[in-house]
C-alpha cells in the first residue's frame, strides 16, 4: 500500500457523466468463498473523513492536479489512497432512466440500487472502511486503496468525490463466516450487505473472519488484538460468534463473551451482543425448534441462552438474531426459505446468499434503530 499524507488526498469529481453496462459484483479474489465443508446438515461458519473540487481534477497543494474522469472506466473506480475511513458521494443519472447500484472492496453492498429519471441527478453519501487486508482479516491483502464498482440495471454514474472522513463512527463486526465480507460469489454474510442501509457519517468495519469461534478469535493476534486498540469512543462493536463454537464449554464460553464485552467498554466502545443465525435444519412440524438449527452444541450449551443471559447481567444491548431469523425461516417455509441459504447451491443450509444476506442485515439495521444504537438520521430505512 503506498502511503500519502492526508493533506494530498483532496476530493475528486468526474466532469463528465460515466454510463456503464452490468458490472460485476467486485474485483475477484483468489480462494475459497467460506473454509469448511459445506453440506446439508450443520455446516461450519467458515474454516468469517470533506470539501469540494473543480470537475475533473484534485487538488494537492504542490501536487500535479490528477484527472478524476481517470479513476473510473469500464463499470469500476480505482482511488489510490491508503488504509482510512473515507466519505464516497456520487451523482447518479443520465440522459435516460437509470438504476445504480455501488458494491466496493471484497463484494461489499455500499449502495442499493437508486433510481434516477431520464435527465435528472440524485446525490447519495456513504462512508467506506478502507482496510488492509480489505476483506477476511486472515485472509489476502486485496487491492491497495479503495476499488468501487458501479453495477445495477442501468448504472449511470454522474460523478463522484472521496475525501478523508472526518467526524464518523464505525460499527465494528466481530463475527464468524455469516457475518463476514465473503471473497467469492455466492457466499455473502450480513456484515458484507450492511454497510448499504447507512449514510455518510457511519461505517462499517468487518473483521469478522471464517471459522471463528471465541477460543479462536481471542487468541489470533490478527484478531481480537488488531480490533481493539481501532475502537475509540462512541463506536458499536457488534459481537457475534458461535458457530464454531462446538466443542467450548459453556464456563469458558461466557467467560469469552464477558472479556470481549469489557474490552470495548475499556476502549470507550458500545458492546452489542448479537445471537448467531439459525441453520435452515427443519423438524417435520416445520418447526426449528431443534439443537442443530438453534446453535446448541454437543456440550449441550445453548449459545443463544448464554448470550442472552450475559447481555442481561452485564447491561449489554442485545440483538436477538436468533429469534429473528428463526421467525423469517419459519414464516418461509421448508421451500422458500432455500433461497435465503445455499441449500440449492451448495447444499449449504448455514451459509447465506446474497439475498439472504441482505435480508438478515436489514434486521440487524432495524434493531440498531429499535433500540436508538445510531441516529435515524444516518440510516437507510427504504
Amino acid at each position: 500500500m503506498r502511503r500519502f499524507s492526508i493533506a494530498a488526498l483532496a476530493a475528486v469529481t468526474l466532469g463528465a457523466a460515466l454510463s456503464t453496462g452490468p458490472a460485476h459484483a467486485g474485483p475477484a479474489h483468489a480462494g475459497p468463498a467460506h473454509a469448511g465443508p459445506a453440506h446439508a446438515g450443520p455446516a461450519h461458519a467458515g474454516p468469517a473523513r470533506a470539501g469540494a473540487a473543480d470537475p475533473g481534477t484534485a487538488h494537492t497543494g504542490t501536487a500535479a492536479p490528477a484527472p478524476g474522469i481517470a479513476n473510473c472506466a469500464a463499470g469500476t473506480c480505482h482511488f489510490d489512497v491508503p488504509p482510512g475511513t473515507y466519505d464516497v458521494k456520487v451523482l447518479l443519472g443520465g440522459d435516460t432512466a437509470s438504476s445504480t447500484r455501488i458494491t466496493g472492496e471484497t463484494r461489499r453492498a455500499l449502495l442499493p440500487e437508486t433510481a434516477a429519471p431520464a435527465g435528472e441527478r440524485v446525490a447519495r453519501s456513504f462512508t467506506v472502511d478502507v482496510r488492509t487486508p480489505e476483506g477476511e482479516p486472515t485472509g489476502p491483502a486485496g487491492t491497495a486503496g479503495l476499488d468501487l464498482v458501479i453495477g445495477g440495471s442501468a448504472p449511470a454514474l454522474a460523478g463522484i468525490r472521496v475525501t478523508p472522513a472526518r467526524h464518523s463512527r464505525q460499527i465494528f463486526l466481530v463475527g464468524d463466516s455469516t457475518v463476514c465480507d465473503q471473497p467469492g460469489d455466492p457466499y455473502a454474510g450480513w456484515g458484507q450487505h450492511l454497510p448499504q442501509y447507512l449514510r455518510k457519517g457511519l461505517s462499517v468495519a468487518n473483521h469478522a473472519d471464517s471459522g471463528e469461534s471465541t477460543v479462536t478469535y481471542r487468541q489470533d493476534p490478527r484478531l481480537w488484538a488488531t480490533v481493539e486498540p481501532l475502537v475509540r469512543p462512541g463506536d458499536l462493536v457488534l459481537i457475534q460468534l458461535a458457530h464454531n463454537d462446538k466443542t467450548t464449554d459453556g464456563v469458558t464460553y461466557r467467560a469469552n463473551l464477558e472479556a470481549l464485552v469489557d474490552g470495548v467498554r475499556a476502549k470507550g466502545g458500545e458492546p452489542v451482543l448479537v445471537t448467531p443465525i439459525v441453520r435452515r435444519w427443519f423438524n417435520s412440524d416445520g418447526t426449528l425448534d431443534n439443537n442443530t438449527a438453534l446453535l446448541v452444541n454437543g456440550l449441550g450449551v445453548d449459545h443463544p441462552a448464554v448470550i442472552r443471559s450475559v447481555a442481561a447481567d452485564r447491561r449489554v444491548p442485545l440483538i436477538d438474531l436468533t429469534a429473528k431469523t428463526k421467525a423469517v425461516v419459519e414464516s418461509l417455509g421448508t421451500e422458500a426459505s432455500k433461497a435465503l441459504y445455499l441449500t440449492n447451491e451448495k447444499r449449504d443450509n448455514t451459509h447465506t446468499s446474497v439475498h439472504g444476506a441482505t435480508v438478515y442485515a436489514a434486521l440487524v439495521r432495524d434493531e440498531l434503530l429499535a433500540q436508538h444504537l445510531v441516529p435515524r438520521g444516518l440510516v437507510r430505512a427504504e
